[in-house]
């Protein structure tokens, strides 16, 4: 079992090789990883600052993770590694982190429902996509999944009291949504008296009374402001519903679109699981019954419900590991066992086809390597990132050259006195034709063309009859050389 685990950790630095470059919803994060270990306790060249986004996030995360990777930030630095390097090391060490809980939660699986079904737990969650691929990425929602991980290992122990504390850290630190899913747990565990009203206060209080004490005063500390990020988050999200500004989609979203996706061909096993074993039950229908509820919020995204995959697959290892072991039972059950083990390679084949579509995703971070290669040996340059490529892979670990101005100022005129002043430009546009391209003709060259995914295509004379489609959708610009009169 340990050398399975130990593979786990192999599959998760697949996923970050593969797909190294963030997006928009990690930036802040991201950002603020970056800063810490190179600015320290010179806050005012700090990101947030001057791109502080909607609302406020927790820098408690990124401390943590920051002060785990410093050292390997230090070898690297001595090293003299770039400091995209920092992105790579930032990125494993959050993977790390998350994959040790997820597999503690795995180890109680495994001493409660048994190491057959904690097997399976490892394999099918192995086999499909969105969970490794999101595990090493700088979410608010999976600082909070590690959190939750522990949640679930201690409630599923009967830890009750620890089980009360690691969901008072995911609520009141990184997802205040979270409310509902352990408040389902804990009705459970009240409804079926194994855990007393008074002892849950008695947990609770202080638990939420600590919680809210560190982010209130780290937090404090890096806005410069008195605040509580995650509340101005729920108040945002939840009461004034302007999350639905990014976005809407519909009611059953999640129940037909994402949770499909997420389990892949693993989905199927899961509603034979809930009378086999109670204790998987009562988890299963608390992370639909979350789900259910999360639903009336318009705004949807898989990673908002990413924290009730694993308790799906264990509902789908319970299925899986009962057919393993009766497969000797006749032609029948040999059958079923063919199916459960037969279903994985589906899995590896759809996570193979997603990890490959994604590695196409990420335009603007391709582009600013691009230049780099381009003008490695050019020392001064100024170059304008637009908000697409910002968007799409641009960090400030991409931010190679020291003697380089790298400038992500919006709703700049194409065209204006502001933008001729740059030597380079990143242009997230498709076509050379647009508004954004044209008052640039007389006075830059484009340089380099970044193609980034379009869709996919279905090719039937060929194998894999599947192909991926991609379309320009950066451009890089570099200024003309005046001529001399």
């Amino acid at each position: 079992m340990a050398l399975l685990d130990n593979c786990m950790y192999l599959v998760m630095l697949g996923h970050l090789l593969m797909c190294p470059y963030t997006k928009v919803e990690e930036s802040f994060n991201l950002q603020a990883m970056h800063d810490i270990l190179y600015h320290q306790f010179n806050i005012s060249q700090y990101d947030h600052l001057e791109f502080p986004g909607v609302v406020p996030r927790t820098f408690i995360g990124p401390l943590l993770v920051s002060a785990v990777a410093s050292p390997f930030v230090y070898l690297a630095n001595m090293a003299n590694l770039t400091k995209f390097t920092s992105q790579y090391i930032v990125r494993a060490v959050m993977g790390c982190v998350v994959l040790w809980t997820f597999l503690q939660y795995k180890k109680t699986v495994t001493r409660v429902i048994g190491p057959a079904v904690g097997r399976w737990l490892l394999m099918i969650t192995a086999s499909q996509f969105h969970f490794f691929f999101y595990m090493s990425r700088p979410l608010p929602n999976i600082f909070a999944l590690a959190l939750v991980m522990m949640a679930m290992r201690s409630y599923l122990a009967g830890h009750y009291g620890s089980f009360i504390w690691w969901s008072a850290g995911s609520i009141l630190l990184f997802r205040a949504e979270l409310t509902l899913l352990m408040g389902l747990l804990l009705l459970l565990a009240l409804g079926t008296r194994r855990l007393s009203l008074l002892s849950s206060l008695s947990t609770a209080i202080p638990a939420g009374i600590v919680c809210l004490g560190v982010t209130v005063l780290v937090d404090s500390y890096f806005w410069r402001v008195w605040l509580w990020p995650e509340g101005q988050v729920l108040w945002y999200n939840t009461v004034l519903n302007k999350s639905a500004n990014w976005g809407t989609s519909p009611f059953l979203w999640y129940f037909t679109s994402v949770i499909p996706r997420a389990l892949a061909s693993s989905l199927v096993f899961v509603p034979f699981s809930v009378h086999m074993d109670t204790r998987c039950g009562a988890l299963t229908l608390a992370a639909l019954g979350f789900v259910g509820l999360y639903s009336f919020l318009p705004h949807k995204e898989l990673r908002f419900i990413i924290y009730i995959f694993p308790v799906l697959n264990t509902a789908a290892a319970v299925v899986c590991s009962r057919m393993w072991m009766l497969r000797r039972k006749s032609r029948f059950r040999e059958c079923l066992a063919l199916i459960a083990v037969g279903h994985l390679f589906v899995n590896f084949a759809i996570t193979g086809g997603l990890l490959y579509v994604s590695k196409h995703n990420y335009p603007g971070g391709d582009a600013l390597n691009q230049l780099h290669q381009a003008e490695r040996t050019t020392p001064d340059v100024s170059v304008h990132i637009d908000v697409f490529s910002a968007q799409t892979g641009v960090s400030r670990f991409g931010q190679l050259c020291p003697s380089w101005r790298y400038d992500k100022t919006e709703d700049l005129p194409p065209g204006g006195k502001e933008m001729n002043q740059f030597s380079h430009l990143l242009v997230g546009v498709s076509s050379q034709e647009t508004t954004e391209i044209i008052p640039y003709k007389s006075t830059h060259a484009v340089i380099s063309v970044v193609e980034g995914f379009s869709r996919i295509q279905l090719l039937w004379t060929k194998f894999p009859p599947v192909s991926v489609v991609t379309e320009p959708k950066i451009y890089i610009l570099k200024k003309r050389q005046e001529k001399s009169k």
